[in-house]
């Protein structure tokens, strides 16, 4: 994730009836797994770039690459699209996809991208009603948030009707949602699918660095999702406030070290944390009709 400190109407929405998600799915997991190895097989940032672009190609996602300069650095978002009505409003839905210079960034973010690839499957496959969807996949988020605040400060850059990111999804019988407000009619339809799930689900406004904040810092609204132990994120908030708890967090101990690589990796519950996520935003989507 991110940098280890120094060292969405309401009770309509819940009585929807929502069509099973296309994520509800046994092969999800082993997709995952595959894309998360095919990334993080490669330290180069174009190499991981081009695992990306591969399969898009292979969804039949039109795709390309944009080039940016942020501080003095240069790098190369991903932006694909998955269709939409073009008068609809935009539905951005994203993860980075640098590493840093240890381990092979499975979990960090790997993990992430290929969540963002099944996702993106699923919404291709049955789109939105109300929605037009892109997915990006950020560079040099490990250098501050480069590529994301290179996006959002883009002269006539569209403003999202929301923006979604993911970062660490990599294991655990927790989502964990950074949401400015943790009482929304996305939260409450998550909460709901969640609870059908059997999956654990911690939404709230304190949550490690990561890309959504560029999009909050200007203005446009974002939220971003974890996979990991639920009892791992009271502790990982504990570091990231400069605290030492009393047992170090997994997350802690994988990410930007040497054992960031796919052994660490749990997929059993990733088929149930995407269905949650995208039966949120398909409520959340069929809301906007109202």
């Amino acid at each position: 994730m991110l940098r280890r400190p120094s060292l969405l109407a309401c009770a309509c929405l819940l009585s929807l009836t929502i069509a099973l998600p296309a994520c509800a799915d046994t092969a999800v997991s082993q997709r995952w797994e595959t894309q998360v190895q095919q990334i993080s097989a490669h330290a180069q940032s174009s190499a991981r770039a081009d695992a990306i672009g591969q399969r898009l190609t292979a969804l039949g996602v039109p795709w390309k690459k944009e080039a940016f300069e942020r501080n003095g650095k240069s790098g190369t978002n991903l932006v694909a699209d998955l269709g939409g009505a073009a008068d609809a409003p935009l539905l951005l839905i994203g993860a980075h996809y640098d590493q840093v210079e240890v381990g092979h960034g499975a979990t960090d973010n790997a993990s992430g991208v290929a969540a963002v690839l099944e996702l993106a499957a699923a919404l291709q496959a049955r789109p939105l009603a109300h929605h037009r969807v892109q997915v990006v996949f950020w560079d040099l988020e490990e250098l501050g948030l480069l590529g994301s605040h290179a996006w959002v400060t883009t002269p006539g850059r569209e403003k999202p009707a929301l923006y979604v990111n993911f970062d660490v999804f990599g294991w655990g019988d927790t989502l964990w949602m950074m949401s400015p407000d943790a009482d929304t009619p996305l939260v409450d339809a998550l909460r709901a699918a969640s609870t059908r799930q059997k999956l654990g689900f911690s939404p709230g406004d304190k949550y490690p660095p990561t890309d959504h904040l560029a999009f909050l810092k200007a203005g446009w609204p974002a939220v971003s999702f974890s996979l990991v132990a639920g009892d791992e994120i009271s502790p990982i908030l504990e570091v990231f406030g400069g605290g030492k708890p009393a047992q170090v967090p997994k997350v802690m101990q994988v990410i930007h070290s040497p054992r960031d690589t796919v052994a660490e990796l749990d997929g059993s519950q990733v088929d149930d944390a995407l269905t949650v996520v995208e039966t949120g935003l398909r409520a959340w989507d069929a809301a906007a009709r109202h």
